[in-house]
C-alpha cells in the first residue's frame, strides 16, 4: 500500500489534501475501476482498508483520512448532537472530498463508493450531489444527512436516474437512531435503485457475509459479472 499527504488540521475547502491508502501503486491504477472507503466517526483511513481483501480485486481500493480531528481519530463533518454540526458543515466536508475524487477519477474506468456509519452520510452526499458520477454506492451501517432545502443535494436529479446502492445494517444497530434510520429509508427507496440487506448479531459492524453480500453486488453492477 502507498499513503499520499499527511496533516491532522481540518483544512479550508478547496485546500485539503488527504491521506489515502491504496491498494495498489499509482503505476498499477490507470484503467481499473475504483472504490472509494469512507470511514466511520473517530476512525481513520486504516480502519477499512482490511475490506479489500473480501473485494474483487479488479478493483483499485481507495481509503480516505477524514478531515477533521476527533477523539482517537478523525470525522467527516460534526455529528448532529455537536452544538457546531449544520447542513454547511457537512456540505463544507463533502465538496471537500468530491474536489479530490476529481483530481483521480480520470485514471479509472469507473467510481464508485463505499462508506460505514458517518462514512456513509458521506457516501450518500455524493451521490446526492453529483447523482450521474458513480457506477454504484454501499452504504454500510450508516445514515443519509437532511438535506434541509440545501441546493447542493440534487435529489431530484438523482430519482431520476437512480444508482445502483447497496444498504447493509442490523435493526439492532443501536448507534444510528430511529429517526435517521426512518428518513435513510426513504431517502433510499425514492432515489436509488435499492438493494437492502439486515443482519442479525451484526450491531455496528460489518460481518463475513455482508462483505460477501458486497462482492457480489460489486461484481454484478460493475464488473457485469454473476
Amino acid at each position: 500500500m502507498t499513503k499520499t499527504a499527511s496533516g491532522t488540521a481540518a483544512p479550508p475547502v478547496g485546500s485539503w489534501a488527504p491521506v489515502v491508502l491504496w491498494s495498489r501503486p499509482e503505476a498499477e491504477r490507470r484503467g481499473t475501476p475504483l472504490l472509494v472507503l469512507f470511514h466511520g466517526y473517530m476512525a481513520d483511513e486504516k480502519d477499512l482498508m482490511g475490506l479489500a481483501d473480501h473485494l474483487p480485486t479488479e478493483f483499485t481500493v481507495a481509503s480516505v483520512r477524514a478531515p477533521r480531528p476527533a477523539g482517537p481519530g478523525f470525522s467527516w463533518f460534526p455529528l448532529a448532537r455537536e452544538d457546531d454540526y449544520s447542513v454547511e458543515r457537512v456540505v463544507e466536508g463533502v465538496t471537500a472530498v468530491s474536489t479530490w475524487l476529481d483530481s483521480v477519477r480520470e485514471a479509472h474506468s469507473s467510481v464508485s463508493i463505499l462508506g460505514f456509519s458517518q462514512g456513509m452520510g458521506v457516501a450518500t452526499s455524493l451521490l446526492r450531489h453529483r447523482p450521474s458520477d458513480f457506477a454504484c454506492v454501499v452504504g454500510l451501517s450508516g445514515f443519509a444527512v437532511p438535506s434541509e432545502d440545501h441546493p447542493f443535494f440534487r435529489d431530484g436529479e438523482a430519482a431520476a436516474s437512480p444508482t445502483p446502492f447497496f444498504w447493509g445494517r442490523d435493526q439492532e444497530d443501536a448507534v444510528i437512531t430511529p429517526e435517521m434510520i426512518e428518513f435513510t429509508h426513504a431517502w433510499l427507496v425514492g432515489h436509488t435503485a435499492l438493494t437492502k440487506i439486515l443482519y442479525s448479531n451484526m450491531l455496528h459492524s460489518i460481518n463475513l457475509q455482508e462483505l460477501a453480500h458486497v462482492r457480489e453486488f460489486l461484481s454484478l453492477t460493475v464488473l457485469g459479472r454473476r
